[in-house]
């Protein structure tokens, strides 16, 4: 079983400036809007820096992650909100 190396996954992911801003808009749309147990904010356009009250809604962690296929961030899909622009395939890049 091969074992996680954290170290490289939040250099290679987490460490950049974007990631750094969208990590810090989502925490703070959780303390401004309460969910009960079991769900999680979720953004309805997948722009996690829009925290207008009309993008927000509480969902269950499993549809918000996209496990169940009803939502959540999926790969290979393309989420649009600005400040994103395309890539020469076509696929959306920060």
């Amino acid at each position: 079983m091969s074992h996680r190396d954290y170290k490289a996954e939040y250099k290679k992911f987490h460490s950049s400036t974007k990631a750094k801003k969208d990590r810090a808009a989502r925490n703070n749309a959780n303390r401004n809007k309460k969910c009960p147990d079991g769900k999680e904010i979720h953004h309805k356009d997948g722009n996690p820096r829009n925290n207008a009250a009309s993008n927000l809604v509480c969902r269950s962690i499993k549809s918000n992650r996209g496990k169940s296929g009803e939502g959540g961030r999926r790969k290979g899909v393309a989420h649009n909100y600005p400040g994103r622009r395309k890539s020469s395939t076509g696929n959306k890049t920060a």
